[in-house]
């Protein structure tokens, strides 16, 4: 019996080096998310910051909720894309 193997195109090719080796990640959606996970830390950290830490609170907040909401979705993102590759799925 012959397996039905799907052909790996130059697009897959490009998509896996930069989602698990290095390079920039080029998907619509990957980038929205990314995106909506920053806004959000950046609210929820500008929050935290203002009622806790008072005005200067506001600043470091905001500046705390980027740095977290970029790494915390980058990881995010990069586990994903790389269970997704494991498993055959190179879209």
């Amino acid at each position: 019996m012959k397996e039905d193997k799907k052909e790996i195109t130059s697009k897959d090719t490009y998509n896996i080096v930069s989602d698990t080796v290095v390079g920039i990640n080029a998907r619509k959606s990957d980038n929205l998310l990314q995106a909506k996970i920053v806004i959000i830390t950046i609210v929820v950290g500008v929050i935290f910051g203002g009622v806790f830490f008072g005005k200067i609170g506001l600043g470091l907040g905001a500046f705390a909720g980027l740095i977290i909401g970029f790494l915390g979705s980058g990881f995010y993102l990069m586990v994903f894309r790389a269970v997704k590759h494991a498993s055959g799925e190179h879209d």
